[in-house]
């Protein structure tokens, strides 16, 4: 296969917040499971992650703004979660953060695919770095 039909390198954005909170693609689907299952239960089985985990974030989200990202009701059966205004609005300000960095780095993204080796095997260096620790 050729190197232009191959997928270009794509970004992952993680924002790194002034007071030690942060806001990526996990905290994302995060908030947009809690959206559709209504309870971080169900959006933990969603997204195969552990209740606690998932409950660690959306506590760390919910400290991190002076608002909060999701809104947690206790003790409901039929949804104990919703995702606030203001979360919507996170979620949207993410959204563009990622729409403009993806375009403005467009070309780079394209030149860093141009030079890449097709033959590289991310597990067999994964491997390597285990056996011979630095």
């Amino acid at each position: 296969m050729s190197n232009s039909k191959r997928a270009p390198a794509a970004l992952a954005i993680e924002l790194r917040l002034p007071n030690g909170g942060w806001f990526g693609e996990e905290e994302l689907a995060l908030v947009e499971a809690i959206g559709k299952e209504r309870s971080i239960i169900g959006a933990s089985r969603a997204l195969g992650i552990s209740y606690r985990k998932c409950w660690l974030i959306v506590d760390m989200m919910n400290r991190c703004f002076e608002s909060p990202v999701v809104v947690t009701f206790p003790g409901r059966r039929s949804g104990g979660s919703e995702i606030s205004q203001f979360g919507e609005r996170l979620v949207a300000i993410y959204r563009s953060i990622g729409r403009h960095s993806a375009n403005a780095s467009k070309k780079s993204l394209e030149e860093l695919t141009a030079s890449l080796d097709w033959s590289f095997d991310p597990k067999a260096r994964a491997a390597a770095s285990e056996s011979n620790p630095a």
